[in-house]
């Protein structure tokens, strides 16, 4: 389902699990607000695959866009890297109730908690260009700054620096494709690696399964950082 709509800008989708179970998630720069046996966590963004065990019947959350929460959070993401915490150890004053209710008090964020400088359109810009592999010279250039001052916010707004936010945007590219179908081989052309080696070491680096396991959706992963196999 959509997300709710104070978030339109921030989160891609709401979604559902239901079952206990375990998952391997991936990383993607995607941060989560998750809730399941009546609290609310936080998953930080991660740099290599997680596993996630789920020992409730149902886990619903909110999936927010690279960079996005933390806006929402006021702290820099650097600091929930490859983490999984719960809401009221970083926002106490946030926390209590649904996922909904704590997700509408953080989008009545106080400006001076934001974790960068950037409007929205900005963040979106930054992430669609790294994910497409470009120079931070450029970026920095594009949206007015210099190239040290985006260095310094990169692991603010998404929990890394530049060299490692294009590595994982490329790599869920890579996946979407290869969950999509696409050989191995086609979908190294597409994103952007020298082969289909440097794919698969890629792929066995963050996901830590080879690709061949993606591409015949053995062993397949899913999207959502909480172990959800089902995106409303």
């Amino acid at each position: 389902m959509p997300a709710p709509a104070p978030l339109r800008d921030l989160a891609e989708c709401m979604w559902v699990n239901e079952g206990a179970g375990r998952a391997r998630i991936l990383p993607d720069g995607c941060m989560d607000l998750i809730e399941f046996n009546d609290a609310v966590m936080i998953a930080g963004p991660d740099s290599t695959a997680h596993l996630s065990a789920q020992h409730t019947p149902v886990a619903t959350g909110i999936r927010f866009r690279p960079g996005a929460l933390p806006r929402l959070l006021g702290v820099p993401a650097g600091e929930l890297h490859n983490e999984r915490v719960a809401v009221e150890s970083v926002r106490p004053d946030a926390a209590g109730g649904s996922l909904m209710a704590v997700a509408k008090r953080l989008a009545q964020r106080d400006a001076t908690r934001e974790t960068a400088p950037w409007t929205t359109a900005q963040l979106r810009h930054v992430t669609t260009r790294f994910a497409t592999g470009a120079a931070v010279t450029a970026v920095a250039d594009e949206i007015g700054c210099s190239p040290r001052h985006l260095q310094r916010h990169s692991t603010a707004v998404y929990g890394y620096g530049p060299a490692t936010l294009r590595r994982i945007l490329r790599f869920r590219r890579a996946v979407q494709l290869l969950y999509a179908g696409r050989s191995i081989a086609d979908t190294a052309y597409e994103v952007g690696y020298a082969d289909q080696a440097h794919l698969s070491r890629q792929v066995l680096d963050l996901a830590g399964v080879p690709a061949g396991q993606l591409a015949s959706g053995a062993n397949r992963s899913t999207d959502v950082p909480s172990g959800s196999t089902t995106v409303a």
